[in-house]
């Protein structure tokens, strides 16, 4: 018990002696090296610093942030100009692919939705979110969608025919950019033509097949 008081006052004294952070509205909890810091502080930067100095105190194994983001009455922005500069802000990151990421805005708090190729780009778009004034919170359901390489989509697709009767894959071509598809050839009956076409479409990654495959 006596521990948990040492470190209790050590991370309160890290938080006290930071010029960004105003302390004065956070508490501090201390049990086995867990820290708990609670109260509220006037915004997500200084949310984030508080963490990252409770965090750096030796002796603390994890930090639990129960801070909320306070903003005062006069200084509040409406959530029709919080999403209008976070659009504007990230259109103009290079790291972020806006056009695969919509925003959603209620009450100070920012939620991301859509995909996003690598988790840097996500970040990105976090980072750049917690520098806009009024914001209470940053929320993301925005999922991580490595891009399809056209290699692997085309290989698998060919090892799928092959594993298809009455079919004879060495007849039919495939190409693929990206997860779009293309197959031609040849083969001897509208229902070897559908069942190729079923059978690209079966394969993880397609997006589009373009069947133009010929019946002899």
């Amino acid at each position: 018990m006596r521990e948990d008081h040492k470190l209790q006052a050590a991370v309160q004294s890290r938080l006290d002696l930071d010029p960004s952070i105003n302390s004065s509205h956070i508490g501090v909890a201390a049990r086995e090296g867990i820290v708990t810091i609670s109260g509220h502080v006037a915004t997500l930067l200084e949310r984030s610093a508080a963490e990252r100095a409770a965090g750096q105190v030796r002796g603390v194994r994890a930090v639990i942030n129960e801070l909320s983001v306070e903003l005062a009455g006069i200084s509040r922005t409406s959530d029709e100009q919080i999403a209008e500069r976070a659009y504007a802000r990230l259109a103009s990151n290079v790291s972020v692919p806006l056009d695969r990421l919509h925003l959603a805005v209620k009450d100070g708090t920012i939620t991301l939705h859509g995909d996003v190729d690598w988790p840097f780009q996500l970040q990105a778009a976090i980072d750049d979110l917690e520098l806009l004034e009024g914001v209470r919170e940053i929320r993301s359901d925005a999922q991580i969608r490595p891009p399809v390489r056209a290699d692997q989509v085309q290989e698998k697709i060919k090892q799928a025919l092959a594993r298809v009767a009455p079919l004879d894959a060495e007849r039919i071509d495939v190409t693929a950019n990206g997860s779009q598809v293309t197959l031609s050839g040849e083969v001897t009956s509208w229902h070897e033509k559908g069942l190729a076409e079923s059978t690209a479409w079966c394969v993880p990654g397609v997006s589009q097949v373009t069947n133009q495959i010929t019946v002899l």
